[in-house]
């Protein structure tokens, strides 16, 4: 696996540059930010992958319209109002944003693309954005500015960086709670400054999405917003990347290690969380089966709220795989938590709950099923439910 780099972002890669600024969408705070900026010095290839949501917001629609003609260099994010079930003025809106971020960035309006996250149902407050727009200052250390402004409930932005080859790749992303990505994630951008051929990026970034983004969960809710960008300028130089290339699968491997560690941290920061779950999932008879029961497991709120009280209660573990539908063989099923065997050949074994216990409380907790019936595997993230969840959703709107 790529080392992380976690100080690396999205103008980690050469020829980005990224800014933002406060437009007032979000309530003031001290060094808050609520739209920024990130844009190639260079054309670039760009990969999509796009939430499945039928009522999606009005950047997916504007994105995948202009993706459809040509490749896109820049994105605009505004963070606090979705732009989601607005109607007709909603594509407007979307339009005009990118429109002004172009000029302002120097380049065609049909290069630039347009996210919006946040509550859904109002409209943009195109004033206070157009007003914000000339303050942003486009720069190459602008990375971290740029996803200190994308978030929402986020407790602290979400960024990082890989090197394979002469290569770099960068990130960002921003989410915490309506996590359950049915396509990509909450909303993440990804960089690189190596020259990548345009049918292999989006087939290699699809993958990616799908191992990483798509099985993380917070709290079962899919976002209409949910968007996930990969801009490829092949500034650093090179024979672009393709299927056979020396460099194709170090590519594919570094990509997806970042959008794994990205999806951690998500998962990591979910809203009230305070421990972060990963489950793993072998002895599947299909990848399909391993990773429905990876999202289901994620999605247990009684299995969440065991892990939030440190309570070693396996038969919720037990109750899921039950209910999940895959297929499995009873005898040969085994349930481990925390390194421990607490389910084995159909019934429990001996174990020291209260050193289970304690070893619940740790940051990170582990939770792996074998199902005993094939060779398949999916691994997947998520997080404890807290009081704090509750609080900070009852909250959201008023």
């Amino acid at each position: 696996m790529a080392a992380v780099d976690p100080a690396g972002h999205v103008t980690s890669p050469a020829g980005f540059r990224a800014g933002a600024a406060f437009a007032g969408v979000k309530t003031y705070g001290d060094g808050k930010l609520d739209l920024a900026i990130l844009v190639s010095d260079y054309p670039c290839m760009t990969a999509a992958v796009y939430t499945r949501s039928r009522l999606h917001a009005a950047s997916i629609d504007i994105n995948r319209a202009k993706l459809a003609v040509r490749p896109a260099r820049g994105v605009v994010v505004n963070a606090g109002v979705a732009n989601a079930s607005t109607g007709e003025r909603g594509l407007r809106d979307g339009y005009e944003l990118a429109r002004l971020a172009a000029g302002h960035a120097g380049i065609p309006a049909e290069e630039m693309l347009v996210c919006s996250t946040g509550v859904i149902g109002h409209f943009l407050p195109m004033e206070k954005l157009g007003g914000a727009m000339p303050s942003i200052v486009l720069h190459r250390d602008g990375g971290p500015e740029f996803a200190r402004a994308i978030m929402t409930t986020d407790t602290r932005p979400k960024s990082g960086a890989v090197r394979f080859g002469p290569y770099t790749i960068g990130g960002s992303c921003k989410g915490s709670g309506m996590i359950h990505p049915n396509m990509a994630t909450m909303l993440a951008f990804l960089t690189t400054d190596a020259p990548v051929e345009g049918v292999f990026l989006q087939q290699v970034f699809a993958k990616a999405v799908d191992d990483s983004f798509n099985l993380v969960s917070v709290d079962g809710d899919t976002s209409p917003s949910d968007t996930a960008l990969l801009f490829a300028n092949g500034a650093a130089g090179g024979d672009p990347i393709r299927l056979g290339h020396p460099l194709a699968w170090e590519f594919e491997a570094a990509l997806r290690d970042l959008c794994v560690y990205l999806a951690k941290e998500i998962a990591r920061d979910g809203e009230g969380a305070t421990r972060l779950i990963e489950f793993t999932v072998t002895g599947a008879a299909t990848v399909e089966d391993a990773r429905k029961l990876v999202r289901l497991l994620s999605t247990s709120y009684l299995l969440k709220s065991a892990v939030h009280g440190a309570d070693p209660n396996w038969g919720r573990i037990a109750a899921v795989v039950g209910r999940s539908g895959v297929d499995l063989n009873e005898e040969a099923v085994t349930i481990d938590l925390c390194g421990t065997r607490v389910f084995e050949r159909a019934r429990p074994t001996a174990f020291d709950a209260d050193a289970l216990s304690a070893a619940m409380r740790a940051s990170e907790v582990e939770i792996r099923v074998d199902l005993g019936v094939g060779s398949a595997a999916a691994t997947g993230w998520g997080c404890d439910l807290s009081a704090d969840y509750v609080a900070i959703n009852a909250d959201y709107h008023t």
